[in-house]
């Protein structure tokens, strides 16, 4: 599975590079603290695989990692080979990049 770092990912955003980043934790998570991805549920991925791009970069992301490397693992069946998880997830992020955000 290949991973993506928090500071890669940050770099990635202040370079305006073009990269979906999707979400994978529940609404109230999302609601609580987020990095202004798409929110798709990792138990509603299989209805929204559609949403997902194949021709992009796609980061994946949830509180740890956990939950986005099995979105990762799902969708790799479809032939997605643009994936990445972003490693420690937004509790990375908060530690690293932005101490403001705090995580439930």
């Amino acid at each position: 599975m290949k991973t993506i770092t928090v500071a890669e990912l940050k770099a990635l955003m202040d370079e305006g590079k073009d990269f979906q980043l999707i979400d994978v934790r529940e609404p109230a998570e999302y609601e609580s603290a987020n990095l202004g991805g798409e929110l798709i549920p990792l138990q509603t991925i299989p209805q929204n695989v559609e949403k997902i791009s194949k021709e992009k970069q796609v980061v994946m992301q949830c509180r740890s990692g956990q939950r986005s490397a099995n979105a990762i693992m799902f969708l790799e069946q479809f032939g997605f080979e643009n994936l990445y998880n972003l490693e420690g997830g937004i509790i990375a992020w908060a530690q690293e990049i932005d101490d403001s955000i705090v995580v439930q």
